[in-house]
């Protein structure tokens, strides 16, 4: 058996220096994905995007809200001026949690009674308002021990923090992870799907019965993603009843306009498979590069680590997938019932994405053999 081990096994090995694109990748991908999760990945969550409503206007206003920036779990966005405003910039995904400080707070603490302070906290991510709840508390019990000390005993706290979790207020992970799926399920099957497609048609030797067709390559392309739409959608309309009836997740939103926002991701994440399909020349690549880019959608996209948590440059980079805007919708539609005007920007994006990829597609494929 070893006289015919040995030359098999060197004969893989010249194979393998041949193909020189398979051997980079799989030398390049886990010391790439290492150094980009390994940096980006964080569970302890800081940094959270507040906006403020302060209507007090004081000097010990301004001090509290300092207070609340200083435990470095809120990081203030911007002010507001009115209820309507601050619940519009959670509800958009602008801000993650609000500050509400009552007109009468500095008149309170001058009379030593009990000042009043809201905190409202977008629990639709439920590590994130974890620890914007372990703040605001530590905040109120900061300030009460500096003035029970500072007074005389049997004084009564000088903060009363409220904290309003909303949309998930349970703090209930399905609520979190089962919209999550939906797009991680729809990246991971449909791209790849796509992605050996037209390798699979050159290795079977149907591409040049293509190629010989009137067909023009635009019609080639849409044809290959047209019948794989409808099995996104199904796929979509499974996990979504699952997670209804058996996990208990809300629809709180208009499901019309979550089945066409879909269908656009549905298309961008088939035309990215076909683009990765012009790129690579057998289906080993195309399952590698595919790997390659759904393992930052997974990562990256706030799916299962909070975006807040990550070093500015990855929460950027995580703006270039589609998977990150198609997630904001999804949550934003299922959990706070938010229509277009709160999310007609990740649909543009996502819109633009679709066609820019299909474009690359088109442009990148060739009705030739070589």
């Amino acid at each position: 058996m070893m006289p015919r081990f040995w030359p098999m096994f060197r004969k893989e090995f010249i194979q393998m220096r041949r193909d020189r694109l398979t051997l980079a990748i799989m030398i390049a991908i886990p010391v790439v994905q290492l150094l980009m999760f390994g940096y980006a990945i964080q569970t302890d969550v800081r940094h959270i995007p507040t906006v403020v409503l302060d209507q007090s206007r004081t000097p010990e206003s301004r001090d509290l809200i300092a207070a609340f920036e200083n435990t470095g779990s809120f990081r203030i966005v911007a002010h507001v001026d009115g209820q309507s405003a601050l619940d519009a910039a959670i509800a958009r995904g602008q801000a993650q949690a609000g500050i509400i400080v009552p007109p009468g707070y500095a008149r309170d603490l001058g009379r030593d009674l009990t000042a009043t302070v809201q905190v409202v906290i977008d629990a639709s991510d439920p590590l994130s308002s974890q620890s914007a709840l372990a703040a605001s508390a530590g905040v109120g019990q900061v300030r009460n021990l500096a003035a029970l000390a500072a007074a005389a005993g049997g004084a009564r706290p000088a903060i009363d923090v409220r904290i309003r979790p909303r949309y998930n207020p349970g703090l209930r992970s399905p609520n979190y992870i089962v919209p999550g799926l939906v797009g991680v399920i729809l990246t991971l099957t449909l791209v790849l799907i796509t992605a050996m497609a037209i390798v699979r048609e050159r290795e079977r030797g149907t591409l040049e019965q293509l190629i010989v067709t009137p067909i023009t390559r635009t019609e080639l392309m849409l044809g290959k993603i047209a019948p794989y739409i409808g099995v996104g959608i199904v796929q979509m309309t499974a996990v979504l009843t699952l997670g209804r009836f058996v996990f208990d997740v809300p629809l709180s939103g208009s499901l019309l306009l979550l089945y066409g926002v879909s269908l656009i991701f549905v298309i961008a994440s088939l035309s990215f498979g076909l683009f990765i399909s012009t790129l690579v020349k057998n289906q080993q690549q195309a399952m590698q590069v595919s790997f390659f880019f759904v393992m930052p959608n997974i990562l990256l996209s706030g799916f299962m680590f909070p975006r807040a948590a990550m070093p500015l440059a990855f929460q950027w980079f995580s703006e270039l997938l589609p998977l990150t805007h198609y997630l904001q919708v999804l949550r934003g539609i299922l959990l706070k019932g938010v229509g277009i005007d709160a999310i007609w920007p990740q649909v543009l994006i996502l819109c633009g994405f679709a066609v820019g990829l299909i474009s690359l597609a088109v442009r990148r494929f060739h009705k030739t053999l070589d």
